[in-house]
């Protein structure tokens, strides 16, 4: 498998001024982390297709790469579920996980609650799962001491710092204030999304000082940050309408930061990394190669390493005209390989049953359609005939745009309009 690493061999802490600072030595000068982020048990796919296997493989396949990589701390930066009140078979997947995983030689993990997730129901066992060596904070706590761990090791050595920040919810960290301006709004929100950080970090920095050795400080994160990479099913906007913050919302002296949201593995800096989604969130994703991250402190050195995730179901979506959609499935068909697929129809023929047609070509084999779009269908404008299709493939914001662009409206309300309907969904996104 490929990795990607990268090694810091001078042996100091680059976000530091005096850049003279080193790691103790930990575990004999070692100490690893895996950070993972977005796992959404209870996923489905189109609203009918079960991920159950596909996540118990991934949890499987994650024990044994805790257990191979002699991994330390495990950091889950967020969105464990898809939604904020998951099935029984979601929940237990989650507690069999954290029952096991200690038995793989980890000695901590750090869970923090995402967009997705009900912080009331993460922290509700936080009290016996304490008792695990895991750490939940579901959402952003009054006092941020509250938000900082010392995670010790073999002869209570300190091992590192984690500043477990959660998906910060407007009504967490700010106070509405009627009348303010959409601008105003945002500068308020990121501002207060700073300042957090820095709280945090300041708390961190002073058990640093007070432990009297240079032990590495992991911040976590469940945002938007500008130059992450999307991928499928993020929901747009985040808290209080703003779409992304920038990278220097991090204060410095943070050793790494373990970012969730993005659905795709991303590099914001040296130090500040997505992960990604464990398995692809819809077919968008359906080519990127998903990874977990470790991260090896020794001896005042830092490795930062993408471990590929395998593919525990193959998903494609195929686009083009009647042949060229016809010989790829002719091609996956001879293959014999289990496959679902998203089929979208661009050509300028015209269908008269367009799933039929897909149906008889993939009849007897393992590929399993879960939606065809004919794109020169979609592409006309929502009419009371064809809604209850559209509405059933399109998100919610062409959906909007669709029905902006039919009533005609002035450039300028349109403009106003998508800013408003945002800013709703969001509201109505953070209501647990």
């Amino acid at each position: 498998m490929t990795t990607e690493a990268i090694r810091h061999i001078d042996g100091r802490n680059r976000n530091q001024p005096d850049g003279d600072r080193c790691l103790p030595c930990i575990r004999n000068g070692k100490m690893k982390l895996l950070h993972t982020s977005d796992w959404h048990l209870g996923r489905m796919l189109y609203t009918k297709k079960e991920r159950t296997k596909e996540h118990i493989c991934f949890l499987e396949w994650l024990l044994d790469t805790i257990r191979d990589n002699k991994i330390d701390i495990l950091l889950i930066a967020g969105d464990i579920f898809d939604s904020t009140s998951p099935a029984n078979t979601s929940l237990k997947m989650y507690y069999d996980f954290l029952l096991k995983v200690r038995n793989c030689g980890c000695r901590h993990v750090v869970i923090v609650g995402g967009n997705h997730d009900s912080p009331s129901l993460l922290e509700a066992p936080k009290e016996i799962l304490s008792v695990l060596n895991v750490k939940v904070v579901g959402k952003a706590c009054e006092n941020p001491e509250n938000e900082v761990f010392v995670l010790n090791g073999e002869n209570d050595r300190p091992l590192a710092i984690v500043c477990a920040v959660p998906f910060l919810r407007e009504r967490d960290i700010s106070k509405y204030t009627e009348g303010e301006s959409y601008s105003d709004r945002s500068k308020r929100i990121a501002d207060c999304i700073r300042k957090h950080y820095e709280a945090v970090a300041e708390v961190a920095k002073s058990k640093q000082n007070e432990l009297g050795r240079d032990i590495p400080v992991i911040a976590t994160g469940h945002l938007s940050v500008a130059g992450g990479k999307i991928g499928d099913g993020v929901r747009e906007t985040y808290i209080g309408n703003i779409e992304c913050v920038e990278s220097d919302i991090f204060p410095p002296g943070l050793d790494y930061v373990a970012l969730g949201h993005y659905h795709i593995s991303s590099v914001i800096s040296d130090s500040v990394r997505y992960c990604g989604s464990p398995i692809p969130m819809g077919f968008g994703e359906a080519n990127q190669q998903k990874n977990v991250i470790i991260v090896d402190f020794e001896n005042g050195n830092k490795t930062i390493t993408g471990i590929p995730v395998p593919v525990f179901q193959k998903l494609e979506s195929i686009v083009g005209d009647k042949d060229s959609i016809s010989n790829r499935l002719q091609q996956l068909k001879e293959s014999g390989e289990p496959v679902w697929t998203e089929i979208i129809y661009d050509g300028n023929e015209i269908f008269a049953d367009f799933a039929a047609w897909t149906a008889e070509r993939t009849a007897d084999s393992k590929i399993e359609v879960l939606i065809s779009k004919d794109k020169t269908y979609l592409d006309k404008l929502l009419t009371q005939e064809d809604t209850a299709k559209s509405l059933e493939e399109l998100d919610k914001f062409e959906v909007f745009d669709k029905l902006l662009e039919a009533k005609e409206f002035p450039e300028e309300q349109k403009s106003e309009l998508r800013e408003l309907y945002r800013e709703i969904t969001t509201e109505l996104y953070e209501s647990y």
